[in-house]
């Protein structure tokens, strides 16, 4: 079996996980919430535009995380599934004059539907549960870990199997980079849901420019670890270091 057609079962596979996950989650939920969805919608897609771009593995992180998780913890799962969807595909879109991936495309919106789909039902089980001492921050917490799962593990998995590497080292190195951040999406989402309970869900949604400041300070993090890992910068180091 070639890597182009390891390529494609991978994808393949992840698509009836995805949507399959996605259409069961989405199946459970009937509540809707039109103007608190349509505003989570907006946020999470203008921020979708902010990417960094990563370093040692080739591929780029948005912040719309915390809109993500406000989803999750507030919204039914097919409103999460729409907003995660539609999203994804804002992100992903190719800016001018750049080629339309139609692989990628399709493997990130089954990989964010399962994602998102999954931190939903864990939220809302965890949530409803009577027996658990702070459920709601609990299902917070493991709502964040599902989406971290759920997103890190199957890219890991598709840059294993295009670029040959191995699948635990590419995890490990894009967890190292990315957790610090999903630690601080869910106290942003912590924070929306306390100002919610006293000050209405449109002022909570002030985190935005939040949120821009976490996209600069990464960025500027992110170019200088690029920076600092280029050939001629490790030679420069090697030199003064001998």
């Amino acid at each position: 079996m070639n890597n182009t057609r390891q390529i494609k079962t991978f994808i393949g596979a992840m698509i009836v996980i995805g949507f399959s996950v996605a259409g069961y989650a989405s199946a459970a939920s009937h509540a809707w919430h039109a103007f608190f969805g349509f505003a989570v919608l907006a946020l999470a897609a203008t921020t979708s535009r902010m990417k960094v771009k990563l370093p040692v593995i080739n591929g780029n992180m948005s912040v719309n995380l915390p809109f993500l998780l406000t989803a999750a913890v507030n919204l039914s799962a097919a409103e999460v599934v729409v907003i995660t969807c539609a999203s994804t595909a804002v992100q992903c879109w190719p800016r001018k004059n750049a080629k339309f991936n139609v692989q990628q495309m399709t493997f990130n919106l089954s990989m964010m539907a399962f994602a998102s789909s999954a931190a939903s039902l864990v939220f809302h089980a965890v949530s409803q549960s009577a027996t658990l001492w702070h459920s709601t921050t609990l299902g917070l917490v493991l709502a964040t870990v599902s989406l971290f799962l759920g997103q890190t593990a199957p890219v890991a998995g598709i840059v294993a199997v295009s670029e040959g590497k191995s699948a635990w080292h590419v995890w490990s190195s894009l967890a190292q980079l990315s957790f610090p951040y999903y630690v601080v999406g869910a106290g942003m989402t912590s924070m929306v849901q306390a100002m919610s309970l006293h000050l209405g869900w449109g002022l909570a949604l002030a985190v935005f420019p939040v949120t821009y400041l976490i996209h600069r300070s990464y960025k500027m993090y992110f170019n200088a670890m690029a920076e600092s890992l280029r050939p001629e910068a490790l030679v420069r180091a090697a030199g003064a270091g001998a």
